[in-house]
């Protein structure tokens, strides 16, 4: 658990969110587990969050003005996400760490994942200096960081053809949003005016031939797993809340995805065990977060489920 103060002019930076991601200057103080302090440029990220009328809070990206040096805590980083509460209510505290369980739950069945890292965070006005908010959030992985533990490199690319995908990371990762309810990705299509891909990030062994490649999915918040009461279905997708599951996988990965199916139910006890653990998570959303998951079990503990749930339900 790390504790951390951060000094910025909020009140600017929250009024000009909506419409910018505009760095301003600011103070990292890590407080916990031993005293540092960095010089930063705070911005908002994301999209949907950055609106009022999701967010009064939005999420935000952690710019280091140098490098952390060794020893330091952040050693080597140059930019982290920082994902926030939204709310000032307790329930949109618990969504915050319901989302940082589900990137819990892909760290357990791949290290090809983002790790996060739990803070509790004082959110400091620096016109007065005085404390705005004290909420829990969590710092996500850089991915050139994620890319250099597993021998791989960030792939930039505007789109990218089947043919491409590594066939069984992409079965992990689809069945992974099928077991978290989540429809806001996409592995191919990119968000309009970014690269590809959308809420994924593109992992392999050379840019210069771009095969074989790995997904790596982030952002879970519109997942029916955290079930935040902004989360829509997107436009055209068959199911009137974001709790009912919609398979997405290829079919010619379903080989594949028959192969995932298997490893997840092996890594069953330790998935319910990773989501009983979140620290601070209230044991009703615990409960309900376990339960969610046991309705996927079931779904995928024989094959005629796996063949119903999974292998009729893929996209052409």
């Amino acid at each position: 658990m790390l504790k951390l103060r951060i000094e910025a002019p909020f009140d600017d930076l929250i009024q000009a969110a909506p419409g910018s991601t505009k760095p301003f200057e600011a103070k990292l103080t890590l407080l916990e587990p031993a005293p540092e302090l960095y010089s930063i440029h705070l911005s908002a990220r994301g999209v949907s969050r950055r609106s009022p009328s999701a967010c009064e809070f939005p999420p935000l990206r952690i710019e280091f003005r140098e490098k952390p040096a060794g020893p330091s805590l952040f050693w080597g980083q140059k930019s982290l996400k920082l994902a926030t509460h939204c709310r000032r209510s307790g329930d949109f505290q618990n969504y915050n760490l319901l989302e940082y369980a589900a990137y819990k739950l892909l760290n357990v069945l791949t290290p090809v994942s983002f790790r996060v890292r739990l803070a509790e965070i004082d959110y400091v006005e620096s016109r007065t200096g005085a404390v705005r908010t004290h909420r829990m959030g969590f710092l996500i992985e850089d991915i050139d960081e994620l890319g250099e533990r597993n021998g791989l490199k960030e792939i930039k690319t505007d789109k990218i053809e089947r043919a491409q995908l590594n066939a069984s990371a992409v079965a992990r990762s689809d069945l992974f949003q099928y077991m978290i309810g989540n429809q806001d990705w996409s592995d191919r299509v990119p968000t309009v005016g970014k690269m590809c891909c959308h809420n994924m990030k593109l992992l392999g062994a050379s840019s210069s031939d771009p095969r074989d490649l790995i997904p790596v999915a982030y952002d879970f918040d519109s997942s029916g797993f955290v079930d935040a009461p902004y989360a829509l279905p997107p436009v055209g997708v068959p199911i009137p809340t974001v709790r009912v599951r919609n398979y997405r996988g290829l079919c010619q990965f379903n080989d594949q995805a028959i192969a995932a199916a298997h490893e997840v139910m092996e890594r069953r006890v330790e998935l319910v065990a990773s989501v009983l653990s979140t620290p601070y998570l209230p044991e009703r959303s615990k409960k309900s977060a376990t339960g969610y998951l046991e309705e996927f079990f079931d779904q995928i503990k024989d094959p005629d489920q796996v063949n119903r749930h999974i292998l009729e339900k893929c996209r052409n």
